[in-house]
């Protein structure tokens, strides 16, 4: 897969998507294939745009259960091959993209929709610098590559289906509490009535 790939399915080019894309093709590198199916599992620890390449890339998706989040907030991406016990451990370098005020201000004047059309450009053009810069990088000056031995993350389990007495409405059995005596789904349960 090619960057234009993942930026197609992303939406837009941005620094978040070129971390991704670095950190999918290294797995991809390593592991050889694309995932069919749970073979490769990706853990990753934040919520970026850089798991969008990953998913693009790697073949891991929330819908295959092969892609892990854990909300840590970090550039941190592990890859385990199933019935291999050393996983890839992939974390963005802390000097790689320095806290630019510029960049932040324009960034949220832009999200705001108070930015002038020559913030809007001054924006586009010190994201897409920042973006070329990650893909053009030596990987070794853009992360810490480590293997570590773990075993992966189990295969992800299909649950039982339950009916929600409340809204009429299934939901996975391990995701049921109980109101009033009733099995509800989460939503009901919290709803305050």
């Amino acid at each position: 897969m090619d960057f234009d790939t993942a930026a197609k399915f992303h939406g837009h080019v941005c620094p978040g998507l070129s971390i991704g894309y670095r950190v999918a093709t290294l797995a991809a590198d390593r592991f050889k294939d694309r995932s069919e199916d749970e073979e490769l599992v990706a853990v990753v620890e934040n919520r970026s745009c850089s798991v969008d390449a990953i998913q693009v890339v790697n073949g891991c998706t929330c819908g295959k259960g092969n892609l892990i989040f854990k909300d840590h907030g970090k550039h941190v991406y592990t890859f385990f091959k199933r019935g291999d016990k050393k996983a890839l451990r992939i974390a963005l370098r802390s000097d790689v993209l320095p806290q630019d005020e510029r960049h932040t201000a324009l960034f949220a004047k832009l999200r705001a929709g108070t930015a002038s059309p020559e913030e809007a450009k001054e924006f586009r053009t010190s994201h897409e610098a920042k973006s070329r810069r990650v893909l053009e990088m030596p990987e070794e000056e853009l992360f810490w590559i480590s293997e570590v031995e773990n075993e992966p993350p189990e295969k992800a389990i299909i649950y039982p289906t339950l009916i929600c007495s409340e809204c009429g409405e299934g939901f996975m059995e391990p995701l049921g509490r109980v109101k009033n005596g009733k099995i509800v789904c989460i939503p009901c349960f919290e709803a305050i009535k």
